[in-house]
This record gives structure tokens, C-alpha cells and sequence, in this order.
């Protein structure tokens, strides 16, 4: 892995951090994920299966994101690079807008970079 993969990797992880503490995940989507962004999640929860693929569903899964959860305060860390890969560590204090049960939440997402636009995310976390 070269030194300019490492720096472009770097540039997109503060991208997308600056994007989820604006709370503008539509705009991260829309600018820098790759049309065929693939995506994992840890468990499948009702609606939404753990691995999807495209831009398409990438929105549709934040968008029942938003549509359940009510989040009162987050803190976003990151990005912690390494070489065309870099982690992000999120933690959030929400709601269940069905179940009204509040939630503290903490994931780690693993994005994967190539040329320039972000091609996996992977997202720990138990439940």
C-alpha cells in the first residue's frame, strides 16, 4: 500500500466524519460512496437485511435509520486509517420511536477506499 492510497483513504474518512457530525449521512452517501457500495451490518433487523449493495439501498438503510430511531446526542471518533481501510467509532443516546426504549448505542464502522470513494462499510456492534 503506497503513501498516496493512505492519504486518500485519510481525506475521505475526515470527509465522512465532518458529514456524521453535521448530521448530513445523505450529502457522506451522495458524495462519497461508490455506486456499488457494498454494506454489512452485524445483525438483520426487521425491514432491513445485514448486507445490502448499491448506493440505492445504502440510502434506503439510513433512511429507516431515521425513520425508527430518535437520537438525542452522538459522539462520532475517528478516522483511524490503515492503508485503503479506516474505522470510525460512534456512539449514540437514542430512542426506538416504535418501542419508546432508549438506547446507548456503539458501533464501529470499517470503510474500505478505492479510488477516492468509499466501496465497503462494515459496521460492529452487539446487540
Amino acid at each position: 500500500m503506497n503513501t498516496q492510497t493512505q492519504k486518500d483513504t485519510l481525506a475521505v474518512g475526515k470527509k465522512l466524519v465532518d458529514y456524521c457530525k453535521s448530521n448530513k449521512v445523505v450529502e457522506a452517501i451522495n458524495d462519497l460512496y461508490g455506486k456499488d457500495i457494498e454494506s454489512r451490518e452485524a445483525f438483520e433487523s426487521p425491514g432491513m437485511p445485514a448486507e445490502s449493495r448499491g448506493i440505492e439501498n445504502a440510502l434506503k438503510k439510513n433512511k429507516h435509520w431515521e425513520e425508527t430511531m430518535e437520537i438525542h446526542s452522538s459522539q462520532i471518533d475517528g478516522p483511524f486509517p490503515l492503508g485503503d481501510r479506516f474505522a470510525v467509532h460512534f456512539k449514540y443516546d437514542a430512542t426506538d420511536k416504535k418501542t419508546q426504549k432508549k438506547w446507548a448505542m456503539e458501533e464501529v464502522g470499517v470503510y474500505t477506499v478505492k479510488d477516492g470513494k468509499i466501496v465497503k462499510e462494515e459496521f460492529f456492534y452487539s446487540m
